[in-house]
């Protein structure tokens, strides 16, 4: 059977149809939507299809992207709304411009003084609604351009606090390595999280690991990867793409 003439005929994916993908990790969410269009052009002869994504994820972050064809993509800015939950790790004593590991550690901090008690008061102050600074390495745009653009180039930039909400905030903790997991509101981004953590410790802190494994209701372990919708003979492809219609 040919999973996308039976289940992604062009009418079907035109009216809008929602799917979930697992983002590799060096991916940019950009690239995956791009991808998919073109497979599913190719496959369904479409000359054109809308295809968007319901969250941006890092390229250094792994997990659940929200994919949405068709009228659906006039979904997207509702699904956005959607609570975030992710998994990961960040590393005490360093930080990076970045704030993750796009770019070398340009500074450290001393770590002998962080207890237990610290890292609690930390986290209940990183918790609730928060204010908080993007990094300065993302996709968001100032006066046309995206910041990464304006770092990259050494530009100084001043951006202004915008309020999150971080549900939950939980870790577990191997001598400098933190492991997390973290449930946060819409534009909430967990390297600006990170960061702030290591300064509340009166340290430094940077990402080194990232994966969204929930959105809404929607959960990572119902997701499919890029090689099982790009590559048919993939001995990944033990399932084809879901449609969760």
């Amino acid at each position: 059977m040919d999973f996308f003439k039976e289940k992604f005929k062009a009418e079907n994916l035109l009216e809008g149809q929602i799917f979930l993908i697992d983002k590799p990790l060096g991916w940019t969410s950009f690239q995956v939507v791009n991808k998919i269009r073109w497979h599913l052009k190719n496959k369904t002869g479409l000359k054109k299809l809308k295809v968007g994504h319901a969250g941006t994820l890092d390229p250094l972050a792994t997990g659940l992207l929200v994919i949405c064809t068709g009228k659906k993509t006039k979904k997207i800015n509702d699904l956005q709304l959607d609570e975030k939950t992710y998994i990961g790790n960040l590393i005490l004593g360093s930080t990076t411009p970045s704030y993750d590991q796009e770019t070398k550690i340009d500074a450290t901090f001393p770590t002998q003084h962080i207890t237990e008690d610290l890292i609690n008061k930390a986290i209940k102050s990183l918790s609730g609604k928060i204010s908080q600074i993007p990094p300065l390495y993302s996709a968001l745009k100032k006066d046309g351009n995206r910041l990464y653009e304006l770092a990259r180039a050494g530009k100084k930039i001043i951006m202004k606090p915008r309020q999150v909400i971080i549900s939950k905030f939980e870790i577990k903790r191997k001598g400098l390595k933190i492991n997390f997991l973290i449930k946060c509101s819409k534009g909430t981004y967990i390297r600006s999280l990170a960061h702030d953590f290591g300064k509340k410790l009166d340290s430094g802190a940077h990402l080194t690991s990232l994966r969204r494994i929930q959105s809404g209701v929607q959960l990572v372990e119902n997701a499919y990867t890029m090689d099982s919708v790009i590559n048919e003979n993939s001995k990944k492809n033990i399932k084809s793409i879901k449609s969760i219609l």
